[in-house]
């Protein structure tokens, strides 16, 4: 590539879009170029990398025509034509289907973004279709293995128009009508849509040392994609005064999880920054345990049964094993390895770095993840989707495994790296998953030494209660001892250690209120404490905030509720997604793109501001 096609860099995280097919996903940018994309898997490596990168770590743009298209058509950030006027995007009804229309002075044109779900190998579909006038376009694709540092070997079809691009283990294909040829390391075309015309762009991976992938027809994956996704949000249960905002959220989350193991990712990218240009970056496309209660609240307020029960049945799989050796996050096929490593070539996004591939973090010790995992567990058995006999074994011997290490400090909820402390939201998460244990011993009348349980479960209150509350700041802290205050201490009425309502829960948001909001919004907890071993400065976490609107409305605080949550709607980008966090200060949405765990908690938020539940809360004593 020349040195004006590296010019090219990622644009703002809130100017992308997601698409997927249940095995992977790709994030494709307002200016037509999709800038992310790992095959065949959600954690395969990446063959678009150009988000943490330049156009030369692998790309495929699509869009109006520059002045220098038949240059390079990357020699600016947005790679559209001058004379383009407006674009705008949307997701076709309740789909994943997106289209983006640039209008130009020569007429507008659409571009339709799609992977099929029937394929039996993963593939793109982009559909231009011409709407009014004639629109010059380009598109340019680069292909780069590994994380932008393969160069495949790229030769034309013999029985169709196309190009082949095979390097080790990966095979890409590209058919359409419309003559390619090679340039400067890409594959580009340039050609004219006008209105009523189209034409298709087909993309397909498939193992080098098979044969490729058949062709399939492109019209007819777009009517059946369309289909299924509109069947399956035509089927959501929730009917609240914010159906289209929590549907489309749910369909962000069907989009992130993997059907054949009913895992459901954190988000599809690694490395978004934390705080623009900062080093808080991390590899989150594998499953963490502390989205089970979550995710499992979500998905059966939406009636969507099947997919509450695979993701049960891979945490069973999941967590399977000896108690000792359960972990705070796996892949998605359950893998427990994820060993994390940096890629040197990738300057990372806008140049974030260091660019993190894998999750150190999957070695830390992290209570709370025991109360996540019981919780999730009790919340099926609640509504019937205990469908494993030897689930209730398992519970028995992780609550034995629990009662032993309780009392020694962790790396907490935010996995910090600065040592392990007695965090006291992880404390209260181990009394939940006691709680949770004696609940169903006694509902539903399983084999338990009960009493022993229940004393267990009384001590541990009372230890919390004397030793994480701090009578100088009326409030709970983020750690035995410590004057500091953390945002998961919001979550206390959630899981029913206390009510909403108790004045020490009361003081506690008070506290919050005083040293955590930002323009309103919630910040974990402050980082220039030191707690987490990393350079201070982060955006606001956006999951917080929606925790802080639902402890509002539950101490009858409705209308600051009801402002907060939408003030937090108003964050999403053009087409409802969210990331992790929002940098007040740039206005700007950071971190992980698109976050699970913020969409869960716009879900969870919404139904408590519907005066739903379906909640595990039993307040304690």
């Amino acid at each position: 590539m020349d040195g004006r096609s590296a010019a090219y860099g990622p644009l703002p995280i809130e100017d992308y879009a997601l698409i997927g097919d249940f095995r992977t996903a790709a994030l494709v940018g307002r200016n037509g170029s999709i800038d992310w994309l790992c095959w065949p898997r959600f954690d395969s490596d990446a063959c678009f990398a150009a988000l943490l990168g330049a156009s030369d770590h692998g790309r495929w743009l699509l869009a109006p025509a520059t002045d220098t298209a038949t240059d390079t058509a990357t020699d600016t950030a947005t790679d559209t034509a001058a004379d383009t006027l407006t674009i705008t995007r949307r997701y076709r009804g309740d789909t994943m289907i997106l289209e983006t229309l640039f209008e130009t002075a020569e007429g507008s044109v659409a571009v339709l973004d799609f992977m099929p779900t029937g394929t039996d190998m993963p593939a793109i579909v982009r559909r231009v279709e011409g709407r009014t006038g004639r629109v010059s376009m380009h598109t340019q694709l680069v292909l780069r293995f590994e994380y932008g540092s393969a160069t495949p070997w790229v030769t034309q079809l013999e029985t169709t128009t196309g190009i082949e691009a095979i390097a080790g283990p990966n095979r890409v294909l590209l058919r359409t009508a419309i003559p390619l040829h090679g340039q400067d390391g890409a594959t580009v075309a340039n050609f004219d849509i006008a209105a009523g015309e189209a034409t298709e762009f087909v993309l397909s991976w498939g193992p080098s040392h098979l044969p490729p992938p058949p062709p399939f027809d492109a019209a007819q994956a777009l009517a059946d994609t369309e289909a299924l996704w509109r069947d399956w949000a035509a089927r959501c249960a929730y009917d609240g005064a914010w159906r289209p905002e929590v549907i489309r959220s749910l369909l962000t989350l069907k989009t992130l999880s993997f059907a054949a193991t009913g895992a459901i990712i954190a988000a599809p990218t690694t490395s978004l920054p934390e705080q623009l240009g900062g080093t808080r970056n991390w590899d989150y496309r594998y499953c963490w345990l502390r989205d089970a209660t979550l995710t499992l609240i979500a998905l059966m307020a939406g009636g969507y049964v099947e997919e509450a029960t695979a993701w049960q049945d891979w945490l069973h799989r999941a967590v399977a094993g000896n108690p000792d050796e359960v972990q705070i996050m796996y892949g998605i096929g359950g893998e427990r390895r994820l060993l994390e490593w940096s890629p040197a070539w990738l300057p990372g996004y806008q140049g974030a770095a260091p660019v993190r591939i894998g999750n150190a973090a999957v070695d830390q010790r992290q209570l709370d993840v025991y109360g996540e995992v019981m919780g999730a567990l009790h919340l099926a058995r609640e509504h019937g989707l205990d469908s494993d006999a030897k689930s209730w074994p398992l519970q028995v011997k992780l609550i034995a495994h629990l009662e032993q290490i309780w009392e020694l400090p962790d790396d907490g909820i935010w996995e910090v790296r600065g040592g392990r402390r007695h965090f006291t939201h992880s404390k209260i998460m181990s009394w939940l998953a006691v709680d949770c244990a004696v609940r169903d011993a006694e509902n539903f009348k399983l084999p338990a030494p009960l009493d022993h349980w229940r004393a267990l479960r009384d001590h541990m209150h009372a230890v919390i209660c004397d030793q994480g509350f701090s009578r100088e700041r009326n409030s709970f802290t983020q750690s035995f001892g410590s004057p500091a205050l953390d945002a998961s201490l919001l979550l206390i009425p959630q899981v029913g250690f206390l009510p909403a309502t108790d004045p020490r829960v009361v003081g506690t948001v008070a506290a919050i209120e005083q040293d955590l909001l930002v323009d309103g919004f919630v910040r974990r907890y402050r980082t220039e404490d030191g707690a987490d071993g990393l350079p201070p400065g982060e955006g606001v976490f956006l999951p917080c905030s929606f925790w802080l609107a639902g402890i509002y409305y539950r101490q009858g605080r409705i209308a600051e509720a009801r402002d907060l949550f939408c003030r937090l709607l108003a964050l999403r980008n053009d087409v409802g997604l969210l990331s992790e966090e929002y940098d007040p200060s740039a206005k700007r949405l950071v971190g992980n793109f698109p976050q699970a765990y913020s969409h869960l908690a716009l879900v969870g938020a919404a139904l408590t501001l519907d005066g739903l539940s379906l909640a595990i809360a039993r307040h304690g004593p």
